[in-house]
Order: C-alpha cells, then structure tokens, then sequence
C-alpha cells in the first residue's frame, strides 16, 4: 500500500492540475462571450456635441520618467477637446531631473493656454494611489482620465469615450493598449501576445457578461463620483486599480470596455523591469484577493456565475503557484506511479486536467488571430509563451505568497526608456537597475533540476511528461538567458 507521502503528494499534485484546469473553463466562457455574445448593448445612442462636452480631468502620475515625459507631453498638445473645458494635473513624485524637465514642459503648454498645473507632495505616501488620491482632491473635472507616462495618448480619446457615461451608473471606461515596440524582440512581443488576450477577450467577454472586469491603471477615464462614492484610492494593494475597480462595482456602478478605442504604450525591454511588473501585479491581485474575495462570495446579491468569475479572476496569479508546485512534483509523481501501481490508475486520470493547456489555447488563438490568421505561426509561438510565463512562475510565486500573507512591499515603478524601434538603445539608461538579481541564483538551480529531469524521462521513456518539462526547461532557461545577457548588456556601458 502507498505510503501517507505517496498519497499526499498526489493528491496535491492533481489539485494544482484541477485548479489551473478550471481557471481554463473560466477563460473559455469568455472566449464564449466574446464570439457569440451580442455587443451593441455597450453602443451609445448619440454623440456628444460641443455644447454638451462636461469639464475633464487628465491626471499624469509620473516618478523619475526623464527619457518619456516628452513623448507624453506632445501627445496632451494634440488632445482634441476645447481647453476651457479640459484641466491637466501633472501628479509629479519625481526625486531626479524628471522635475526640471516636466516645468519646462508644463510652461509650454500654459503658453499654449492649456489649463495645467503641477501638483507635487513633500513625500511618496501611498506610490500611485496616493498621487492620485491627492490630485482628486482639487480635481475640476466630472470625469477623471488617467495616464501613465509611457503612454502616447489618443487625440481623440475623451470625444470617444465620454458618449458612453450617458448613463448615470456607468463609473468607468477603459480602452485598449497598444504596444508602440511591440517588435523590439521576441521578449516584448511574448508580452504583447499575452497583453493582446487580456485587452481583446479577458476585457470584452467580462463586460459583455456581466462579470465584474477592471481598469487597468491608465488609458481608462472615470466618473469623479463613482471614485469618491466606491471609498477612493487605497494604497493597500499594489494594483490599486483593480481594488478600486472592484469597490465600484461591489457600489453598483457599470464598467465599459471599449475594443477598438485604444492607445500606444512602451512595453518592458529589460528583464528585470518585466519581472518586476509581472510580480507587482502577481502580488497585487493576490492582495486583492485576500482583501476583497470573502466579501463578495459571501454577498447574496451577487449571482453564482459572477462569483465563479470573480474567484478566477481574483486568484488568477494563483496560477503560478500552481504551476510551480506541478512542475516540482512532477519527478516525484513518476517516480510514485512506478513504485505505487495502485496510485497509478489515479494519478493518469488526473493527467486529462491538462487539457488546459488546449483550452488556453483556443484563449489566444482567437485574440492572436486578429493580427495574424497564420495557424502554424501561432502554434510554434504559444508554446513559447507558456514556457516563458512558466519560467516566471518562481518570481511571481513569492510575490503571491506575500499577497496572501499580508507582507507589505514598495511599490516598484517599471522603467521606461523610449524605445519605439529594434535600432533604439537602453544601454545608458540611468533607470537600470544594476543589483544583482538573487532570485538569478535559484532560477539557475531550477533551470538545471528541470533539465536533468527532461533528460531523465526522456531515456525512462516517459513521453507524456516531455512537453511540459520542455517548456520548463525553455522558459527558465529564457529566463536565466536574458537575466545573463541583460547583466552584461549593462555592464558594457
């Protein structure tokens, strides 16, 4: 009879497959919606005209962002929307010359009289949240857009997104994110292709059901009263965003989502800013989560199938929990089903949960195919996409971890160092973070257990464990690789 371990460990190992197989179903369900759902329900019945236009806040939240503010500030002069109608708060945590730079900027736009001011704090209390809850204080505006500084944004974006707060509850309405380096390297475009999903089929099915959804930080505008009455910007959680989100809509306050309205944004192009992004809002979510889920669970009034997509969309960092502890197990599970036969029979059940991965893969496939109908294309990519989110799994794992046992961290911005092309150069960037990565260590380690277990199952003749060892072994691998290149990328300036 297999031993108390034995059992343990498979039971663990299948509960981390039937967890990631249900967040799969959920995604799914959206990719339902997004294909078969009707979307005019969102469409407004009128346009706006300029004499019904409401007075508008733009909140720029910048902190040491020398190398993009520029780029920002161009895009605030072409902003179509009469300037006795628009306000523009520069929300400036800045510490470095960022502070000189963006004075000059804001003196040039007050020449062109637009209405904008600095507003600046004798500390950083609270990170984005608390500028943000700062600026809103003195905020003119009914409706409050909010941009981060590495974006580059639409002229057109309030007279697109105003006609849709016709409606009293409607509290919020977020637009897509382009990507302005997309095809910089094949990091950025691994980012883009998860991104696209999220902003294609994650926000439209949400929305189109009736599930709870979110802004996303920027590129989004709000009702100045559906942020007040939800309780305001709370710095308690990393992504403040979705917190807020959240709160509103626990309120009763009606989200939009618009798919074809949209602005360019700067992707990540050094590791260490994408890890530590992805880790923010790994943690983030999980803080969510542990502030947020029981509530809303516990609410009557709130139906089962948004619950269901609430837990998933709330745990959903949870996954890489999931998948580290799978890909752990893995040698120890074939190494049960040889010893133990009897655990053999459910164990091999519990192998037909990785029909996940096909699932996803219709998740991507029906956002990818927006750019590309290229079936063989996607097929070589989206592997490669996993294998390097799995590579992420270690990192992003103890930020989640933190998120559910209340460790509280700083709030670490991602640099942005004006790259729009494959011929611009980060090398001298001052933003760089040159510490060394001790995270790079373990990685290391683990990139050569998944290795030497690949190489195991391969003369053992495991077949069925290959591709998932496989994808472990390229994406720590990918991870480590660029944690290299990047190190001395840096060290040849």
């Amino acid at each position: 009879m297999a031993p108390l371990w034995a059992i343990f460990l498979a039971i663990i190992y299948s509960l981390n497959l039937l967890f990631v197989f249900s967040f799969s179903l959920a995604q799914l369900s959206l990719v339902y919606h997004y294909l078969f759902s009707k979307r005019n329900k969102n469409l407004p019945p009128y346009k706006i005209v300029d004499k019904n236009l409401p007075i508008c806040t733009i909140q720029l939240p910048i902190y040491n962002e020398m190398y993009v503010v520029e780029r920002l500030f161009e895009s605030i002069s072409k902003i179509n929307y009469p300037k006795n109608k628009l306000e523009i708060q520069v929300l400036d945590d800045s510490t470095d010359e960022t502070q000189t730079l963006v004075k000059q900027l804001v003196t040039n736009l007050k020449n062109e009289n637009f209405d904008i001011k600095i507003i600046t704090r004798p500390n950083r209390i609270g990170y984005k949240a608390g500028a943000l809850a700062n600026g809103i204080n003195t905020a003119k505006g009914q409706f409050i857009a909010i941009f981060d500084a590495d974006f580059i944004i639409n002229p057109n974006f309030l007279l697109e997104t105003l006609p849709y707060f016709q409606g009293n509850k409607i509290g919020m309405v977020q637009t897509k994110w382009l990507h302005l380096n997309e095809n910089f390297s094949l990091l950025t475009q691994l980012q883009a292709f998860g991104l696209d999903a999220h902003f294609s089929i994650d926000q439209v099915g949400r929305n189109i059901g009736g599930y709870f959804s979110n802004f996303n930080g920027t590129g989004g505008i709000w009702r100045k009263t559906c942020i007040e009455q939800a309780g305001g910007w709370q710095a308690d959680c990393l992504t403040e965003d979705l917190d807020l989100s959240y709160r509103a809509q626990i309120k009763g306050w009606k989200f939009v989502y618009l798919e074809n309205t949209g602005n360019l944004a700067e992707l990540p192009v050094e590791i260490k800013a994408v890890k530590s992004q992805q880790f923010r809002w790994a943690k983030g979510a999980a803080e969510c989560a542990r502030k947020l889920l029981l509530g809303i669970l516990g609410d009557k009034k709130i139906s089962i199938g948004k619950k269901i997509h609430t837990f998933f969309h709330l745990m959903n960092s949870a996954t890489y929990l999931s998948l580290m502890l799978t890909a752990l197990l893995l040698l120890p599970i074939i190494y049960i089903q040889e010893k133990y036969p009897e655990l053999k029979k459910y164990l091999n059940f519990a192998q037909y949960f990785q029909l996940s991965f096909v699932f996803l893969g219709i998740y991507f496939w029906v956002s990818y195919r927006k750019k590309s109908r290229n079936i063989l294309k996607f097929i070589a990519f989206y592997p490669r996409f996993l294998a390097f989110m799995m590579g992420l799994s270690l990192y992003n794992s103890v930020g989640v971890f933190q998120g559910y046992f209340g460790k509280k961290t700083a709030f670490v911005r991602t640099p942005k160092f004006n790259i729009s092309t494959k011929f611009d150069n980060w090398q001298n960037n001052k933003y760089v973070n040159s510490q060394f990565d001790y995270y790079f260590i373990i990685e290391s380690i683990l990139f050569i257990y998944f290795a030497a277990s690949l190489l195991y199952v391969i003369i053992n003749q495991q077949f069925g464990a290959i591709p998932f060892l496989a994808m472990l072994v390229f994406g720590y691998g990918s991870v480590v690789g660029y944690g290299l290149f990047h190190r001395f990328f840096i060290e040849l300036k």
